[in-house]
């Protein structure tokens, strides 16, 4: 067997998944994954695209420097079960766009330096549903979306109007969205999109052009989320921007209701979705469950909390017998949803005797009160606020408040730090309905 110099550049294997291809040909952690049917894999989308015929040969090279070839008959699309210790197996493409609306310039400074990665890589898109600009892609990158039909991608549009989107996001190729959208949709690519919203520059009549523009996109564009843009207390040297009150918030749900009706005439879908903060942000009634059709932009927080509180109706009728628990929790919350929680514990309560819950509003002193979302929180505002509160058994917060992979806050404190500091138990909880009522029947 032919031997090769080891180097760092190459696709490193991490894990083998148990039962799987992989471990049955005794490839292993430490190898490396060559090429699949002599073609190098220069990433994840490679990998993926490579290995869904149901006949390949791979090329890995063993930790001992020996190459092996291995002959594969699978099912098509059945993976191999490997892992790599990058997932894109190289770096993620940094965004080159100065977003007026961009949270990540308005962060404080001294903050954890994955937080000011501003990814906008078409990989990640398809990996894990991240939003993507297009604004940074070449016209080979966007020709390999097409070729290897990678779908759904996640794209943020913002406006198709081409000179507003360039001043948007500073960027002098971002008026080419339109046309890039048209080419996924002749090439049959299903397209979720997102409109940031910055009140009095991409909504009103910007945002009923933009709307119909992408309608004629329909079905490939399968829908629209719209998010309020955030600004928080650190937007020192950048443009100036107003964040929604509850007037502009209503006016704004008042346009989409009206696009909604139309969309569903001609199109058969509302298409367009708004984000819960705008109904929590006016106190408008949520749209029923049906009204989601199927809830295809919860990321955006787009039905969250519907789904929530169907959630937590469905696992309180599956109580049957009287429970009774002496028990005194507090509900960490942000402020935005304070109302909603409020309403969620009525119906917890009703349920289970002897129960106290209290909803707390956490304050957002770090970021500013401008910000209102949970996901915001760190622990530092956790301790402040709930630090009177000593006489309570348990604190329980939506598991959104920590990194995705990590029990770690925004501002780097721990989940056990924050519980020492308080000296009372904090629990995260899923925002779904079981977990919540699952923690508070333990």
């Amino acid at each position: 067997m032919e031997l090769k110099n080891y180097t760092e550049d190459n696709n490193i294997i991490e894990e083998i998944i148990e039962g799987s291809i992989a471990e049955e040909l005794e490839i292993e952690v430490g190898d490396i994954l060559l090429s699949i049917n002599d073609t190098p894999v220069k990433d994840i989308i490679d990998y993926k695209y490579l290995i869904s015929d149901e006949f390949i040969e791979v090329s890995i090279e063993k930790k001992n420097g020996e190459i092996w070839q291995y002959e594969i008959e699978k099912d098509y699309d059945e993976d191999l079960g490997i892992i790599f210790t990058n997932p894109l197996i190289d770096r993620a493409k940094s965004c080159r766009n100065k977003c007026i609306f961009c949270f990540i310039d308005q962060l404080p400074p001294n903050m954890r330096k994955t937080l000011y990665f501003k990814d906008d890589d078409s990989r990640l898109s398809f990996l894990q549903g991240n939003f993507i600009t297009l604004t940074n892609m070449s016209d080979e990158e966007v020709q390999r979306i097409i070729d290897y039909k990678l779908t759904p991608i996640n794209v943020s549009v913002h406006t198709t109007n081409p000179d507003l989107r360039i001043k948007m996001l500073s960027n002098k190729n971002a008026g080419k969205i339109y046309d890039i959208l048209k080419r996924f949709s002749d090439a049959n690519l299903e397209i979720n999109c997102q409109i940031v919203l910055v009140p009095g520059v991409n909504d009103g009549d910007e945002l009923n052009r933009t709307l119909n523009d992408l309608s004629k996109l329909h079905p490939s564009i399968k829908s629209i989320a719209m998010v309020p843009v955030g600004v928080t207390k650190y937007r020192e040297r950048l443009e100036r921007i107003t964040p929604y009150s509850k007037e502009t918030a209503n006016e704004l749900l008042n346009l989409v209701f009206k696009k909604q009706e139309e969309f569903m005439n001609t199109l058969g879908t509302r298409f367009v979705f708004p984000s819960d903060e705008f109904f929590a942000l006016t106190g408008t009634t949520l749209p029923e469950y049906e009204e989601y059709e199927g809830f295809p932009q919860l990321e955006n927080g787009v039905g969250l909390m519907r789904l929530f509180e169907e959630e937590v109706v469905k696992e309180l009728s599956k109580i049957k017998a009287p429970i009774y628990k002496e028990k005194k929790y507090i509900i960490a919350t942000g402020t935005l949803a304070y109302n909603f929680m409020c309403k969620i514990i009525e119906l917890i309560c009703k349920k289970i005797e002897g129960l106290e819950l209290k909803v707390v509003p956490i304050v957002n002193k770090f970021f500013g009160e401008t910000i209102t979302v949970s996901g915001l929180i760190t622990g530092r505002d956790l301790v402040e606020q709930l630090k009177e509160f000593s006489n309570y058994d348990k604190i329980i917060i939506p598991r959104s408040m920590l990194k995705r992979d990590e029990e770690v806050f925004l501002d780097d404190l721990t989940l056990g730090e924050v519980s020492k500091f308080l000296n009372m138990e904090v629990i995260p909880s899923k925002v779904e309905g079981k977990s919540i009522i699952d923690i508070i029947k333990k």
